[in-house]
């Protein structure tokens, strides 16, 4: 089934998109930045989680589940780290504030570190690393999620794809940004494939019986999503091992909920009994190069290590070795000329907002 698409210029979607955030309650300044987080997704070409899930924010809040007028604070700080409270507000502007607190922690001490509790889905990570380039500092950002992955050897869910991102500046060349789910892959993967109609990679899904499928319907049936490395044999141990340190240092260190109470993202979906911390929880950090040498000779040497892996010599069929981020880069510089492809299901969802909250479709 091949999907239909409307191109829409970034300058366009936008302002759509500020608009239902104040709709919903946000300020100005706090709808802007969460439409500036989710434009990011669409021009980095990932797709998943750009105005594609706004829909879900918008029925987050409509169930009272997500604070538009939220007031984070720091309850917890030392020179260098801090734990902020989200106050129930949008992951999208709470983990970017946070990362502005630690580079200017940064900024002060060579290292800034901020564990966010009582928060929600945060979009894409590299957004949230990638504020740390312009400083000439390596960002980092991690998050939990709604818990949809299985360990290795469990049938059950309980673990999110709990994304890493690092963002490392470099000279004449893009910064490198290594921006991965922790699960064989991201659920929002499964959602474009459920609306193309397409079935999905083997080792992405197993169905509740623990068997691998290729019908993304299988996760809402009682599946779950697998681990990097999908097989014990493959090295999903690996990737439960890293999920496993995201939830941790995003919930457990800041006080929110971990594994399985992680709030879900879907609002038809009730909150767990017993939550042990406060929503969804996140983990940012940045530090400054010319803490540990001259960032010029830091640049030099990382255009040198980009340039060598990119002229390694690649497999049959294979026309060029590609940098973490470089694909995101490319299409960020071709979205910006060309507009942005929103796919029809997407298209529809966004005036069926609109419809919805009293606003004019402007796309």
């Amino acid at each position: 089934m091949s999907a239909q698409y409307h191109t829409v210029t970034p300058s366009d979607l936008n302002a759509l998109t500020i608009s239902i955030f104040k709709r919903m309650g946000c300020s100005d300044e706090d709808a802007i930045l969460a439409s500036d987080v989710l434009q990011s997704a669409d021009l980095r070409g990932i797709d998943s989680h750009g105005v594609a899930r706004l829909s879900g924010y918008v029925r987050l809040w409509s169930a009272d589940r997500i604070n538009t007028q939220a007031k984070p604070s720091i309850i917890h700080e030392t020179h260098t780290t801090a734990t902020l409270d989200g106050d129930g507000g949008l992951g999208l502007t709470n983990a970017a504030k946070a990362m502005d607190i630690a580079i200017a922690k940064a900024k002060e001490h060579g290292s800034g570190w901020v564990a966010i509790q009582n928060s929600n889905h945060f979009g894409i990570a590299a957004y949230h690393a990638m504020k740390a380039l312009e400083h000439n500092m390596i960002g980092m950002a991690l998050t939990n999620a709604s818990p949809l992955v299985a360990p290795t050897f469990s049938k059950e869910r309980l673990l999110g794809t709990n994304p890493i991102c690092y963002a490392i500046p470099a000279g004449s060349k893009q910064p490198l940004v290594i921006d991965m789910a922790t699960s064989a892959a991201a659920n929002g993967k499964l959602e474009i494939a459920k609306r193309k109609g397409e079935d999905i990679p083997s080792g992405w899904l197993q169905d509740k019986q623990g068997t691998n499928t290729n019908n993304p319907e299988d996760l809402k049936n009682g599946g779950s999503l697998l681990t990097l490395g999908s097989s014990k044999e493959m090295g999903s141990h690996k990737g439960y091992g890293l999920s496993a340190f995201v939830d941790i240092f995003s919930g457990v260190l800041s006080g929110a909920n971990y594994g399985p109470w992680v709030p879900p993202f879907v609002s038809f979906l009730p909150l767990a009994p017993d939550m042990p911390g406060k929503g969804i929880g996140h983990f940012v950090g940045a530090m400054r190069v010319d803490g540990f040498r001259p960032i010029e000779d830091f640049k030099t040497n990382m255009d040198q290590w980009i340039e060598r892996f990119k002229s390694s010599e690649t497999v049959d069929g294979q026309k060029e070795v590609i940098i973490p981020g470089e694909p995101e880069a490319r299409i960020h510089a071709d979205r910006l000329k060309t507009g942005i492809p929103l796919i029809d299901a997407v298209y529809q969802d966004l005036q069926q907002i609109c419809r919805d909250l009293d606003l004019e479709f402007t796309l």
